[in-house]
């Protein structure tokens, strides 16, 4: 199991287990392999010694990270208080491609598929993607706002983006999540919660919470009782 923490002007930040070993940027896509950032000469040493997630970057070293252009800076004083949880597969109902990579950096070749027509033009992103075999892609940096909610309220505030962290999970509301996307989003969100003292319990919110009337995901398949249950243990850890 790799030990994970966050580190923010020489303090480290434990967290617990360990999050899906990141893939290399091996995009089949040739515009959006140019846009990924290579991984460094000494990730895998990193990874063996322990991983270390730098807060004035951002930045999880764990994750593949694929920058997108889809994303700005938070409103000054803006906290990071909410966690949303999406899904998304592309094409629909399909796994595994690149597509969904390709759309969050604006380079989805609309050809490949109809309903990539439908979509052609949008912006969005979201910080992370989680693949069904738990691997883990960050597309923006926690400190800065991903373009992932929409038109969307929480508690009487509306523009959630602004103090929210975006987690896709790759996958459709009509089956169940794979049990590798659990783990990691799991050991993600323990994370979160260490750095970001207010994200509670409640502030753990699907899509469909936010914006109801337009948005259903993660669906009824997404275990909510189940991923609270654990994201607990990061509480009881940062108190």
């Amino acid at each position: 199991m790799l030990q994970i923490a966050w580190q923010h002007q020489g303090r480290d930040y434990p967290g617990r287990g360990s999050i899906a070993s990141a893939r290399t940027c091996t995009s089949r896509n040739p515009q959006l392999a140019r846009g990924c950032v290579p991984a460094r000469r000494s990730y895998q040493s990193t990874l063996r010694g322990g991983v270390r997630v730098n807060l004035d970057t951002g930045l999880i070293q764990e994750a593949r990270f694929v920058p997108s252009p889809n994303c700005d800076a938070r409103p000054a004083g803006a906290e990071v208080d909410v966690i949303v949880i999406h899904c998304i597969s592309l094409p629909p109902c399909q796994f595994g491609s690149d597509d969904i990579e390709a759309f969050f950096c604006n380079c989805l070749d609309t050809s490949r598929h109809p309903y990539f027509h439908e979509i052609q033009g949008l912006k969005v992103s979201a910080h992370f993607l989680i693949r069904r075999g738990g691997e883990l892609t960050q597309f923006v940096p926690t400190n800065m706002r991903a373009w992932h909610a929409g038109a969307s309220e929480f508690r009487g505030r509306c523009d959630v983006n602004d103090f929210s962290v975006g987690i896709e999970l790759e996958g459709t509301e009509d089956q169940p999540f794979a049990a590798a996307q659990y783990e990691t989003l799991i050991q993600l969100t323990r994370l979160l919660i260490a750095v970001y003292p207010g994200i509670s319990d409640a502030q753990l919110v699907g899509h469909c919470d936010i914006a109801p009337m337009r948005k259903t995901d993660p669906g009824p398949h997404f275990d909510w009782d189940e991923y609270r249950r654990q994201c607990r243990a990061g509480w009881r850890t940062r108190a």
